[in-house]
């Protein structure tokens, strides 16, 4: 028996860790529709609030709340996935040593 399987994951959790580079450097492309809508939402209503001479104050607060949201959910993602992985790791571990203790050589 070789080596467990673990590409998928492996590849799962690179993918995910650039997606929460690129929200940590504000970047659009890997928020879903959710928090892209807020983050717009918030863009569009702090930019009217600029215009008509009012302070931004709670649209900031609302982008900065879509970006932490974004960020969180990257994070717990990544957790999930390497909480997966390790659980991968010691099935393949544990079928193993029983398929070596139940052998009589």
């Amino acid at each position: 028996m070789g080596k467990p399987d673990t590409r998928r994951l492996d590849k799962a959790i690179q993918q995910t860790s650039r997606k929460l580079d690129a929200v940590r450097n504000r970047e659009m492309w890997p928020l879903d529709g959710r928090e892209r809508r807020a983050v717009l939402g918030a863009l569009t209503s702090g930019s009217y609030r600029v215009v008509r001479g009012n302070s931004p104050g709670r649209a900031e607060r609302k982008i900065e709340t879509a970006w932490q949201s974004a960020e969180t959910r990257l994070v717990a993602e990544i957790a999930a996935l390497q909480a997966e992985r390790v659980r991968v790791v010691n099935d393949a571990a544990r079928t193993k040593a029983a398929k070596k203790s139940s052998s009589w050589w």
